[in-house]
């Protein structure tokens, strides 16, 4: 990197450690810090947020992991919709600060009014086990939806933490980003606020480790209504910090000649992204057999991952059945899965520059393949091994945790490090028009469908067999599980010669 005069001042240029860790000079700190602490407050709250509305949903009464599904489906869905159209209808009427401003406040209006009215009223307003077993008696096939209605409150902190992750992170952090970020910076900056932003993980899952063990010694129920008290607060306070960020950016950086430029930015150079609706989504996805082999990629992880989870979350409920310790391991998971996170991005980086796209596209779906079926072939056999397990001092329920720990801490990481990148990377060799149409196509298509396909096929199950519980079904999830990710592998390597091809012909017309 060339020395520049003028108002930016000397440029270094990087090497060693500082070019791989920290490749930002000393007048862009100003920039990159507030915004990585920023998406650090946005990843804390969306694992506290993660972390808690499992604990909360899944141990309450009557309820299980088995209702995450339905409440996927027929929860966030409806209000993500009903939320995203009100955003883009307020978009047309009010500045970007105060669109801004306006769509955390009703995160802070909900979870406030949620931690410190609707919560201490639970027993008041939420219909009583009686209730439920009448009901549950009634309607034996609506076993795992009907205490989504009986504990309403609960499922609607479920939907709006679910709907955190799309506002907060997708929506308004990553558009603030490509507002301010110039092109040329991004290739630098976008890495460190996911590395930084990541430790987020970290510090959440350590907060909510650290607060529900201080309350350890207390009853069930009053330890988990004090440790949700602070849950809430610490939530509230990020929220705050977050819209304290963007005010101090939006004043120090935005009027920095040298940090910003309108022009430049990196939202400014992206074309207007493709709105398509599901069926007009369907046709360009077909249209060419690059984005349905890329559909599948994204369908088949969707999928695959929605399946391990909720089997995976029911073992925690038989192994941790109180809240407050849910919550508690939960938070051990999410310190593990930030720390495998960051080591991945940094290995994952070195894999797609030493062995290029296909070793990087392919680890992902070999990984779930591997750790997916070891996790749902102990489901299913898990009592030819009760003895050993005996031996051990380990019952069956815990070892199903600890294997489906490390799957998804496992997939995850891959997911993060090596999926995303390789998907992104894919749309590059395409057409200008194409890749716009394709990318929102496959979002449309892939996105959606991988979201609730998961949920549909164990619904399926659990209301078409009677009496079935999650466990029960897993025979038939571990088949569609190895079905999906056979299918994910053969987009890999159909893909992978598509894409070479052309990435070729583009380096052919480039000479």
């Amino acid at each position: 990197m060339s020395k520049t005069s003028g108002s930016a001042g000397q440029m270094v240029e990087f090497t060693g450690f500082r070019k791989i860790f920290w490749p930002v000079q000393s007048f862009e700190v100003k920039k990159v810090l507030p915004m990585a602490f920023m998406m650090f407050c946005v990843l804390f709250n969306y694992t506290i947020l993660r972390d808690a509305k499992d604990g909360l949903v899944v141990t309450a009464p009557g309820s299980g992991a088995e209702t995450i599904s339905f409440l996927k489906l027929y929860g966030t869905l409806p209000f993500a919709i009903i939320l995203m159209t009100v955003y883009s209808k307020l978009a047309t009427i009010f500045s970007k600060p105060k669109l801004f401003y306006t769509m955390i406040s009703v995160f802070i209006v909900f979870f406030a009014v949620f931690g410190f009215v609707l919560f201490p009223m639970k027993e008041a307003i939420h219909a009583s086990p009686e209730t439920l077993a009448a009901w549950t008696e009634a309607m034996p096939r609506l076993k795992w939806f009907l205490p989504l209605i009986a504990n309403w409150t609960y499922s609607l902190f479920y939907i709006f933490s679910e709907l955190w992750g799309t506002v907060g992170l997708s929506v308004l952090f990553w558009q603030f980003a490509n507002d301010i970020t110039k092109v040329t910076e991004a290739k630098r900056f976008y890495p460190l606020f996911g590395l930084i932003g990541n430790v987020g993980l970290l510090g959440s899952g350590y907060m909510l480790y650290a607060v529900t063990n201080a309350y350890s010694h207390l009853p069930a129920a009053e330890r988990w209504d004090i440790s949700l008290k602070w849950i809430i607060l610490a939530l509230l306070v990020c929220f705050v910090v977050i819209m304290l960020i963007y005010r101090w950016v939006r004043t120090n950086v935005m009027t920095d000649v040298r940090l910003y430029d309108p022009s430049q930015s990196a939202g400014a150079k992206k074309k207007k992204k493709a709105k398509l609706g599901f069926v007009e989504s369907l046709k360009v996805v077909f249209s060419s057999k690059y984005l349905a082999y890329l559909a599948v990629l994204v369908l088949a992880y969707g999928i695959t991952i929605n399946l391990v989870e909720v089997t995976w979350k029911s073992q925690m409920k038989l192994q941790f059945p109180e809240a407050a310790e849910y919550v508690k391991i939960m938070g051990i998971f999410s310190m593990t899965t930030g720390a495998a996170t960051i080591i991945l991005m940094i290995v994952g980086a070195n894999i797609l520059r030493r062995f290029g796209w296909f070793a990087g596209a392919i680890i992902t779906p070999a990984i779930m393949l591997i750790t997916g079926s070891a996790f749902f072939g102990f489901i299913v056999f898990r009592d030819s091994a009760a003895g050993i397990l005996a031996g051990l001092s380990m019952t069956p329920v815990l070892m199903a945790v600890i294997i489906g720990w490390s799957q998804n801490v496992m997939t995850k990481g891959a997911k993060y490090s090596l999926f995303d990148p390789t998907k992104e990377m894919a749309y590059i060799p395409l057409s200008d028009d194409l890749r716009t149409q394709g990318k929102a196509a496959v979002d449309g298509v892939g996105g959606r469908l991988g979201k609730s396909g998961g949920g549909i096929i164990q619904q399926v199950l659990l209301m078409g067999i009677a009496g079935a519980t999650q466990i029960s079904i897993a025979p038939y999830i571990a088949v569609i599980l190895v079905i999906s990710v056979l299918a994910w592998l053969f987009s890999v390597v159909k893909l992978n010669k598509e894409f070479q091809k052309l990435s070729h012909e583009e380096d052919t017309i480039k000479k």
